[in-house]
């Protein structure tokens, strides 16, 4: 077992010069286990559910990573949780400190499972890990997802692929 790894994200595909084509193989039905795993974290406002500042944070989390040499698409991952109707969390995959902003680290054992469609059956999908979890015997977590693409992208690439993460406690 693999301590702190996820799958490769492929980005050979980009041909909107904004998001890669997200290539699903690998990442559905992934064991992840995470032991004090290094993430910068940020947050987005929200009305109802809807993100309203979600590029202008991401937009400056990518640029300050970059510049910092923190990009590594063998540890991609960024995990998106809403914590209330009015404001969602964001954990940036990386194993660099980003100066001026927050970071913190994951442990626990997570299960993945990749969806296509839109973002309005992200709760469809919440309750979907949630039962993915209990057939394994376990009880679930903090339930992640990894929009893959922004909206603009997954209308260009003609899919919108997210990754449903969910964390599996033991009974």
């Amino acid at each position: 077992m693999k301590t702190n790894t996820v799958p490769h994200y492929d980005d050979s595909i980009n041909t909107t010069g904004c998001c890669a084509k997200f290539n699903p193989d690998g990442w559905d039905r992934q064991e992840l286990h995470f032991r004090d795993k290094p993430f910068l974290r940020a947050t987005t406002r929200s009305a109802m559910h809807v993100p309203l500042n979600m590029g202008q944070v991401f937009t400056r989390v990518g640029s300050r990573m970059a510049e910092n040499g923190a990009v590594d698409l063998d540890n991609w991952l960024i995990l998106s949780r809403d914590l209330s109707a009015w404001q969602s969390e964001h954990l940036f995959s990386t194993d660099k400190d980003i100066p001026d902003e927050e970071m913190t680290t994951l442990s626990g054992d997570f299960i993945t499972k990749v969806f296509e469609g839109p973002y309005n059956k992200a709760k469809d999908w919440h309750e979907q890990m949630q039962e993915l979890v209990r057939a394994d015997g376990k009880v679930p977590g903090r339930i992640f997802f990894f929009y893959t693409t922004c909206p603009r992208c997954a209308k260009a690439y003609g899919q919108n692929y997210i990754v449903g993460v969910a964390e599996t406690l033991a009974t």
